[in-house]
């Protein structure tokens, strides 16, 4: 067996912060108390969590650059071998970060670019870009094999005219001299464009947070919460979904449990049945229109 090995899930969302620097119109406001996680409820989640998955990302809700003890927390996982995915809207990214994130501990770093625009309008986002080509710059030289991805949401805006994208994507073109074919770009069919080596530029299209305030939209489906990942919140609440921003669907608390009394609770294993089965056992599951994205072809995926 190598250094990493294929675990129980592929990911589990760690939120080190629900405090955030921006307030983006597609990213709900977290109603919770704001709290930044203890560093010692983090060696406590990473000890137990290791020999579960193949990777952590460091993000549920909030930025995680704004966590001052980032890389202790790095430090961490770099002991348990526990491999870090980061997603960050790059605005705070500076020098001491750039670090940070190039320990051989990251597999993949994701840049959600849309989020500039949407919180800063027509402003020139040339030195906003500037800070993370220099460090995509740096990455691509000095460690080829870690995945960076630029996101762009909404790839219909982008191909509609929207004036703050198109100048990303010619900045992003010109920078590392590629012409981004975004014209003939469907991502019904497949979501990212490599640019050069492990960087790539990848769309999605926007959804709805799921909300008890909505109607219920469908009684049957499934769902990879729980089965492919689960996410805890800045205060140790297991969750089985990354859209469960408000702990609605509390599991547990793995500040007071271990992580496998949790996920073999009783709650946590009616969700599960549910899911292969094709049902829906949580309210909030009920509202959440991310699930048909598991429906193909009129089928619902509950293998």
């Amino acid at each position: 067996m190598g250094k990493f090995s294929k675990k129980r899930f592929s990911k589990v969302n760690i939120e080190i912060s629900n405090i955030c620097n921006l307030q983006c119109s597609f990213c709900p406001e977290v109603i919770r108390a704001k709290k930044t996680m203890d560093i010692d409820l983090f060696e406590r989640v990473i000890q137990q969590v290791s020999p579960l998955t193949d990777q952590v990302c460091l993000h549920l809700m909030g930025e995680p650059l704004l966590h001052p003890k980032l890389a202790e927390m790095v430090e961490i996982c770099s002991k348990h071998n526990t491999r870090i995915f980061l997603v960050s809207n790059g605005v705070l990214l500076r020098e001491k970060h750039q670090h940070i994130l190039k320990d051989p501990i990251f597999r993949q770093i994701c840049f959600s670019l849309h989020s500039y625009p949407d919180n800063f309008g027509q402003r020139d986002p040339s030195i906003y870009l500037q800070r993370i080509f220099e460090f995509t710059d740096m990455v691509l030289q000095e460690r080829p094999e870690l995945y960076i991805n630029f996101r762009l949401w909404n790839l219909q805006d982008v191909r509609g005219g929207s004036s703050s994208n198109i100048d990303m994507l010619q900045k992003i073109s010109q920078h590392y001299e590629q012409p981004l074919d975004v014209e003939h770009f469907d991502v019904r069919r497949g979501k990212s464009i490599r640019i050069t080596g492990r960087l790539y530029l990848h769309f999605d299209t926007e959804f709805t947070w799921p909300s008890l305030d909505v109607p219920v939209l469908q009684e049957r489906g499934t769902c990879y919460g729980l089965r492919s990942h689960f996410g805890i919140l800045a205060d140790g609440t297991v969750v089985p979904c990354c859209l469960d921003k408000e702990g609605v669907i509390p599991l547990g608390n793995i500040a007071e449990q271990n992580i496998l009394d949790v996920l073999e609770g009783t709650r946590a294993q009616k969700i599960l049945k549910g899911f292969r089965e094709g049902r829906l056992e949580e309210d909030l599951c009920k509202r959440c229109n991310y699930i048909e994205r598991f429906v193909k072809k009129g089928k619902k995926q509950i293998s």
